[in-house]
């Protein structure tokens, strides 16, 4: 299965509900990971600062984990790994999130969320960062996200239908659009900023 790949769950007995979950948390997460902070970290250090960032994100995704291999333990590898991460994610987490916001004006008729209910909803992951992406998602789509035995995000939600999984492509479609922008106007400021 190749969304066993993506996320950390066994996939094996997942439902089709669960399955959409799994993409649509995945989807939100790397948004950070993959996206908002290397390109966070790019427009403040350059290739040095994205590429420190994507080696901790990266370590952490391979050794985060506990466990054995080959009967060695490598927990220790796995926290500083985990630590570094937590440490460089965690403003471009909550950059992802308001920019999930941001970008949502046309996703949902009625009400918005605010970061103070995305910020709620992310407390219930034990992650100080992965929640924030994944709970504006949830709450924009309406939708529960859930690990099952560790967390569950917006309970109150339906579960997510196929056209959700669309949504959350185009929400994730216009972060990218959104995040380039602002990455492009920072630098060409801080450009203007250093000639003069």
């Amino acid at each position: 299965m190749r969304l066993a790949r993506l996320v950390s769950r066994d996939v094996n007995a997942l439902n089709t509900s669960e399955v959409r979950e799994s993409a649509i948390e995945s989807l939100s997460e790397n948004l950070n990971d993959s996206l908002v902070a290397p390109v966070f970290w790019f427009v403040l250090f350059g290739l040095p600062g994205a590429a420190v960032y994507r080696f901790a994100n990266t370590a952490d995704a391979m050794w985060g984990y506990r466990g054995e291999r080959e009967g060695r333990r490598w927990e220790w590898a796995g926290k500083w790994a985990a630590r570094a991460d937590d440490v460089l994610s965690w403003l471009p987490a909550r950059l992802t999130a308001l920019l999930l916001l941001c970008c949502s004006v046309s996703v949902l008729a009625g009400v918005r969320p605010g970061i103070r209910e995305v910020r709620s909803e992310a407390r219930m992951t034990p992650s100080p960062n992965s929640g924030w992406p994944m709970a504006a998602m949830a709450l924009l789509l309406g939708v529960r996200l859930a690990k099952p035995g560790v967390y569950v995000l917006n309970s109150a939600g339906r579960h997510p239908a196929a056209s959700d999984t669309l949504r959350a492509m185009a929400l994730g479609n216009r972060v990218v659009a959104l995040s380039a922008l602002c990455a492009t106007l920072a630098m060409g400021s801080m450009a203007t900023c250093g000639s003069r």
